[in-house]
């Protein structure tokens, strides 16, 4: 019955992509709209209050290597339901903060909400589900992100302009419950074991994976796990403070309108890189050999960012598209590097902890190269990236040498 009627981990998928719309929303992309409100409304300094946005990073850093360990004892549906919970409340926290410590329970409600509903999570929810067709899956899903940053931050400009921050957090907090809870207990609450269904909708369970040299024991002491943590560490670093400082780079030569239009078509190709990669990813392919190509293709679109900087519209634009190309697989990649070297049962861990090693890094990304910006000028920053983008690309490969050379 349940497969004539379609497989039901495509609605799953679907149901994850209106999670990553209200957890980049508000998790990701909401902490840049609260420092201005706050700094507009209270007159606090911009210091303070990327302290405390620095404060919602880290705490979620802290707390997502527990989410697989909450996921096992309290089961999805109240993870995802108590995650809403703590950002509708986190975010009338940071809207109604009326003395600067109000800041540290509001960005510590955040982050637990943004730990329980980011990349983790909706690998937690969607691995059950799917194994061949996993990156298909896992880009359809995170493509929600992306729509969280376009559609979110006009929504928040929007409210605060027309009925303030505070009661513009009210609206997006009532959303939030209104919206995450009915959707985690209907579509996060089914397995595919009740429905008897096996991953993929298949008549049959997928064959084990075996695990690739140098995964057993610790995380910690694991060279597969550095090398994959550290490597995306680095590029998620670049990718968000560039992302941070991109808008002041454009407008001196695009304008105000046109830098926004810029962004708006780096978050298009975001989703266009993600869908083609989960779509045309090769079975057989080492998936660290697509990490690597990635970071070198947003590497070269910094270069040239770094050349047309304050000059050429066209290389500008050039640049912000083969930059944006890549922007999406920094969430669908270790996932999926994680799927293809690591036994199912540690899959979960795995990403957990490579995702609080990521966000931990990004976190001071955007002030390293906003230093950079203002110290050295607008081709600074996409040098840095560079850098940055490059190394990764580096530990990536060095890390698929070491594992060839330990099954040897």
């Amino acid at each position: 019955m349940a497969r004539r009627r379609g497989f039901f981990g495509w609605q799953v998928v679907g149901a994850c992509f209106v999670l990553a719309v209200f957890a980049w929303g508000i998790g990701f992309y909401g902490p840049g709209i609260y420092l201005h409100a706050l700094h507009e409304r209270e007159g606090w300094s911009a210091g303070l209050l990327s302290g405390a946005i620095t404060l919602h990073f880290l705490a979620s850093a802290a707390i997502v290597p527990f989410l697989p360990r909450m996921l096992g004892r309290f089961g999805t549906v109240a993870v995802t339901a108590g995650g809403a919970v703590a950002s509708a409340l986190g975010v009338l926290a940071w809207a109604w903060a009326s003395e600067p410590w109000h800041l540290v329970p509001a960005a510590l409600l955040t982050a637990a909400g943004w730990s329980a509903h980011s990349t983790a999570a909706i690998n937690a929810i969607l691995s059950p589900w799917f194994d061949r067709r996993r990156p298909m899956a896992l880009s359809l899903a995170y493509n929600g992100a992306s729509i969280g940053g376009v559609a979110f931050s006009p929504l928040w400009a929007f409210l605060i302009g027309w009925i303030g921050f505070g009661w513009a957090a009210s609206v997006v907090a009532a959303a939030t419950l209104l919206v995450l809870w009915p959707l985690a207990v209907r579509w996060f609450r089914p397995t595919p074991a009740a429905l008897g269904l096996f991953p993929d909708g298949a008549d049959a369970p997928p064959p084990p994976r075996p695990a690739a040299a140098g995964t057993a024991g610790p995380l910690w002491r694991q060279p597969p796990f550095r090398s994959l943590s550290l490597a995306f560490a680095l590029g998620l670093t670049a990718q968000m403070g560039l992302l941070t400082t991109l808008f002041a780079i454009l407008a001196p030569v695009l304008g105000t309108q046109g830098a926004g239009l810029a962004l708006s078509l780096a978050t298009a190709c975001a989703i266009l890189g993600r869908t083609a990669v989960g779509t045309l990813l090769p079975a057989g392919m080492d998936r660290r050999l697509a990490g690597v190509a990635n970071f070198l293709v947003q590497a070269v679109g910094s270069v040239v960012l770094a050349v047309a900087a304050g000059e050429s519209a066209t290389l500008l634009l050039l640049g912000v598209i083969l930059f944006g190309l890549g922007i999406g697989q920094l969430l669908s990649l270790p996932p999926l590097i994680a799927q293809a070297e690591w036994p199912a049962e540690a899959v979960g861990r795995v990403v957990a902890t490579v995702s609080a090693v990521m966000t931990a890094f990004c976190a001071f990304g955007p002030a390293l190269l906003g230093v950079a910006l203002d110290h050295f000028g607008p081709a600074a920053p996409p040098l840095l990236a560079l850098g940055l983008q490059v190394a990764a690309a580096g530990v990536l490969l060095a890390g698929r040498a070491g594992r060839r050379q330990r099954q040897r």
